[in-house]
């Protein structure tokens, strides 16, 4: 299938979970374990369409490298197990390491704590030509430290700054943040990976009891379970509040790993196939150049 076709299939694809006008959405519209047309026995199928889109999603990149002029800012949020690290390396396998940033952002340290909450995330912004991919974003702004009040504690903010609008004034200030990017030739795509309360459960037992997957349970992600509604009340507004037409969330169901991984890779190809890349245009003074360092090669 030429890329072509795939563009136009992924952007078929990823559209049902589009989200740039966030102020009807509503997280229960969005079922965890949609798989859309496909079924269980479609599985084979999905992960041969998958290959070929990471085939094509690695030469969209190519050209994005060479043509140098947009970058690309991937950010994944989700509750742990939703499998945000397995999508990451399922759908990125393909692209080139070289134009590609890839940065996982954990609690913040002391010394990102001593700076506004972008600071540590505008860091690692991608260059022009790359795609930078966000494990959890700034983002967390709006979801643990509201879930817990202790952590906007530790921030150390002037009272005058912790008002009550607190919330709607991040909110604000990302809409800002995001439309700069994408003013200055960065297209930003955000995946909220939407994972049911019962299968989080599940796979946090295959954690526990296969000791190749202990490393990576933590008693803490079973304590976060008990805010779950707070976290789905959170992670809706964000969306709600942060869904543009420039800058989407794409509200991916996260039960069936397969489709979750089809539907990310379609929305990525749809973005930068509406980039309309192409490789730099050669002048006539090069391709004179070239010309007469292939004949010295010849004659050599």
């Amino acid at each position: 299938m030429k890329t072509k076709k795939i563009i136009e299939a992924a952007h078929r694809l990823s559209k049902p979970y589009r989200i740039d006008h966030g102020k009807k959405f509503r997280l229960k519209d969005i079922d965890p374990g949609d798989t859309g047309d496909l079924k269980s026995e479609d599985k084979p199928k999905a992960k041969e369409a998958l290959q070929a889109g990471v085939q094509a999603l690695a030469d969209l990149q190519d050209v994005l490298y060479a043509q140098d002029r947009w970058s690309v800012l991937l950010i994944f949020q989700a509750m742990d197990a939703a499998g945000k690290d397995g999508t990451i390396k399922h759908v990125m396998s393909g692209v080139n390491p070289q134009g590609c940033q890839v940065y996982s952002f954990k609690s913040p340290s002391a010394e990102e704590l001593d700076h506004d909450y972008l600071w540590r995330c505008t860091k690692c912004l991608p260059n022009r030509g790359h795609i930078g991919i966000f494990n959890r974003s700034y983002y967390e702004e709006t979801l643990i430290v509201r879930v817990h009040s202790e952590f906007l504690a530790k921030e150390q903010l002037p009272p005058a700054c912790v008002t009550k609008h607190i919330w709607d004034e991040r909110f604000q200030d990302i809409r800002s943040f995001e439309r700069y990017l994408h003013r200055n030739g960065t297209i930003v795509r955000k995946f909220f990976l939407h994972v049911s309360k019962e299968e989080q459960k599940k796979r946090f037992l295959d954690r526990l009891e296969k000791p190749e997957k202990n490393w990576k349970f933590s008693a803490n992600d079973a304590k976060e379970r008990g805010f779950w509604k707070d976290y789905m009340h959170a992670y809706e507004e964000m969306i709600r509040e942060t869904a543009t037409e420039d800058s989407p969330w794409y509200v991916v169901p996260a039960d069936n790993k397969w489709y979750t991984r089809i539907v990310v890779a379609s929305a990525i190809i749809d973005a930068l196939g509406s980039l309309n890349l192409q490789y730099p245009k050669v002048s006539a003074a090069k391709r004179q150049e070239l010309a007469a360092a292939r004949a010295a090669l010849l004659d050599s």
